[in-house]
């Protein structure tokens, strides 16, 4: 663990200075991704996501510098984050009532700070506090090295998601009992 790492918690409010920022590392870290990891399209998520009741950033710097954050939100009852589920899934999966479960959006990490434990740190902080019986995300099927880190630190695979934007991208939809931190080394 990097000793002059500083992780920080935002509010909506302290995270909209940030946003430049906060694309700035997403295109960063998503660099060679595709066309679909884009400024405009990631704006236009910010928007969506940080007005949602229970929203939480954290972020982290290193000498002040950001060089990542994880963020996510409980899922209303009417929630669209299982548009697009693959069957099958267990009977009542996809039912929510806005904390039953936490759903993390976003953990990014800068490529300069990447392989340094950030993402495990800024994930543990993240999921140190919740109080929802569990969280979701999502990772794109090829991206094996951050499914290797979901699954060491207690992550599972439900099933997979094909969103109904243009483009989209197939994405394994992982679930974690929360009330469990991991120690596992990281393997971001």
């Amino acid at each position: 663990m990097l000793e002059n790492l500083r992780l920080r918690h935002y509010t909506v409010e302290q995270a909209e200075e940030l946003i430049d920022q906060l694309v700035d590392v997403y295109l960063d870290a998503h660099a060679k991704d595709g066309p679909l990891y884009n400024a405009k399209r990631y704006r236009q998520q910010l928007a969506m996501h940080m007005p949602r009741a229970g929203w939480e950033l954290v972020a982290a710097t290193v000498d002040g510098e950001l060089a990542g954050y994880v963020y996510g939100f409980p899922l209303s009852p009417d929630t669209r984050w299982w548009d697009g589920i693959q069957e099958p899934v267990p009977p009542g999966f996809t039912i929510e009532d806005g904390r039953r479960t936490f759903a993390i959006s976003e953990l990014l990490v800068g490529r300069a700070w990447q392989r340094r434990g950030i993402a495990r740190a800024l994930h543990n902080e993240l999921m140190s506090n919740r109080s929802e019986e569990r969280a979701t995300l999502l990772v794109r099927s090829g991206n094996n090295a951050a499914r290797s880190a979901y699954r060491a630190w207690g992550w599972q695979s439900v099933t997979s998601l094909r969103p109904a934007w243009d483009k989209a991208p197939l994405f394994i939809v992982l679930t974690r009992t929360l009330g469990q931190v991991s120690s596992a080394a990281p393997n971001e």
